[in-house]
């Protein structure tokens, strides 16, 4: 799939803004999962297991509501929340 569209199926499943350092037309994997990640998860673990698989050498960054980029001890919970408050 594209890169784009990658960061559209992480969106709509996740609720987590996910940006890919690369062309939008470049393919990655598909995030196929069917259902969000645990709350309770913490950001560099999230992207450990589900994100950076999918995309061997692509760059991923999240950006919280805010507009910065969350460290990888925040809880999934806590990134998705910022996005209301933003």
């Amino acid at each position: 799939m594209k890169a784009s569209e990658f960061e559209d199926k992480v969106w709509g499943l996740e609720e987590i803004r996910v940006v890919l350092r690369c062309p939008e037309n470049h393919q990655v994997d598909d995030y196929d999962y069917k259902t969000a990640a645990s709350q309770t998860m913490s950001l560099t673990e999230w992207l450990s297991a589900r994100v950076l698989p999918k995309l061997k050498d692509v760059e991923a960054q999240v950006i919280s509501g805010n507009g910065e980029q969350p460290h990888g001890r925040w809880l999934l919970r806590s990134i998705r929340a910022s996005y209301a408050k933003g």
